[in-house]
């Protein structure tokens, strides 16, 4: 592939088809779209390129094709896997133009958005409309929908209403060849042919790129019940995740920080304001949400008395708006906070829910093995833990050459538990050497042959997922 410099030649036919103001070769534009939120690394692409129409991506898509470029898809960048990095230089084709919401349907409780599209601003549109858009990643206020779909996001109300692949009905791509098609159909039924709405979904810009998407929508719960439970011991915490289904009830949220997550998060947003007795070692944060307050005060008692059977300590009942906001706002910075710290390394596990109090317990014995300290937060609901490996004050040599067996350990526990190794963040570059822990070699090759068929000459974020 041409991954080096482009041409004179190619940069002019790029700026012929887009206008010179959508074409960039610069050294500072280059450097930021080299880099996404995966760890410290950066790969400059020889090119970055702002379309804004379909036509356009097909006409970038068939030059690529033609002198064989690597051309890497990318959002607003806020990936944690290396799924928007061009590691192999070429052309980064930015999804930024793209941010429109075309159309809101109240009738049927869809809405047809581009890509490029905050989530967060979207949550906010459909709910002035009374309708709701529950997936919700911790990046919510700059993340991309597009890039959403890539990794099939999930946040802290998948708990109860699903991942980003639980909305999406239909969705235009531009393939790899430069045919702009649909994949199904804005319905809430389909059964017409293999599904490739969902094929799309989770393939982290390797098999098209979205240029438009239709989402089911649901009516918004107007009223939730927030509480924040603090445990002397994590794996209490970790244990009565699975028990307060048991119980019969489903949260909106239900969280994991474990007490560094706290404190860290803490230093970092001076206006949180929460005390944390020095025995308290981890919190489940609980959110309750529905029509019928009498029925959610009923779920919150019920939820309460399951975490006192598990060694709950006192719990904290957010009043007022602004306090669940806080608490929420405590959560979501976690990432941020740890970011703020050290070099890290942020693995995406995920097991059956009930298997939490193992996998907390087996990531801590690899890390005493390893000499790593970690940072456990996540979405205890789910079963996903966000496992933080802390650099601080590790050799590179061990960060470089040791850690990654360790890694490998965590995943392999993830798998005997009857888990996986990425639960939202997807594979990109990261976790590339470990799939084979997870997914087998035939799989694996069906993966392959799908991705030969999409994209015959292996230009669309080609690096990413498993090896060629």
């Amino acid at each position: 592939m041409n991954a080096g410099n482009l041409t004179a030649e190619i940069i002019a036919e790029l700026q012929s088809l887009l206008g010179p103001e959508y074409v960039h070769t610069d050294s500072e534009r280059l450097e930021r779209y080299g880099r996404d939120e995966t760890e410290d690394l950066l790969y400059k692409p020889a090119c970055v390129v702002r379309p804004h129409t379909p036509e356009e991506i097909s006409a970038i898509v068939r030059l690529c094709n033609i002198y064989l470029i690597p051309l890497t898809p990318r959002g607003a960048g806020t990936g944690l896997s290396g799924g928007a990095l061009p590691i192999h230089g070429g052309i980064v084709l930015s999804m930024e133009r793209f941010n429109k919401i075309l159309h809101i349907d109240e009738a049927n409780l869809q809405a047809t958005v581009e890509p490029g599209v905050i989530n967060e601003e979207f949550q906010n549109a459909v709910r002035e409309k009374g309708l709701f858009y529950p997936p919700d990643p911790a990046s919510k206020g700059s993340c991309f929908l597009g890039g959403n779909l890539a990794h099939s996001s999930g946040g802290p109300k998948a708990v109860k209403y699903g991942t980003t692949r639980d909305y999406v009905l239909n969705m235009q791509v531009v393939l790899p060849t430069g045919e702009i098609v649909w994949t199904g159909a804005n319905v809430l039924k389909y059964s017409t042919g293999y599904n490739l709405t969902h094929l799309m979904i989770g393939s982290e810009g390797t098999l098209g790129i979205i240029t438009r998407i239709v989402f089911r929508l649901i009516p918004y719960p107007p009223h939730n019940l927030v509480m924040l439970v603090p445990f002397n011991h994590a794996a209490h915490a970790c244990e009565a995740v699975s028990a307060v289904f048991r119980a019969g009830i489903t949260p909106s949220g239900l969280e994991f920080m474990e007490r560094d997550a706290i404190d860290w998060v803490r230093a970092f947003v001076p206006d949180i304001n929460v005390q944390v007795p020095d025995e308290v070692q981890a919190h489940l944060l609980v959110e309750v949400d529905g029509n019928d307050m009498d029925v959610l005060y009923k779920d919150a008692e019920r939820i309460a008395e399951v975490m006192q059977q598990h060694h709950a300590g006192e719990i904290l009942f957010a009043d007022t708006a602004d306090q669940k906001n806080m608490l929420w706002l405590m959560r979501r910075k976690v990432a941020e906070a740890v970011k703020s710290n050290s070099v890290y390394k942020e693995e995406d596990t995920v097991v059956p829910r009930a298997a939490l109090p193992q996998l907390l317990a087996g990531v801590k014995a690899i890390g005493q093995k390893y000499g790593f300290k970690s940072v456990c937060y996540g979405h205890a609901g789910d079963g996903n833990l966000h496992v933080n490996i802390i650099k601080g004050e590790l050799s590179d040599e061990i960060w470089h050459n040791e850690l990654p067996k360790g890694i490998a350990e965590i995943f392999e526990l993830c798998v005997e538990l009857g888990g996986t190794i990425s639960g939202e963040h997807g594979i990109g570059l990261v976790q590339q050497p470990y799939i084979g822990i997870a997914i087998d070699e035939k799989r694996l090759e069906l993966m392959r042959e799908i991705k030969r068929v999409f994209d015959p000459n292996g230009i669309l974020n080609p690096g990413k997922i498993y090896n060629a």
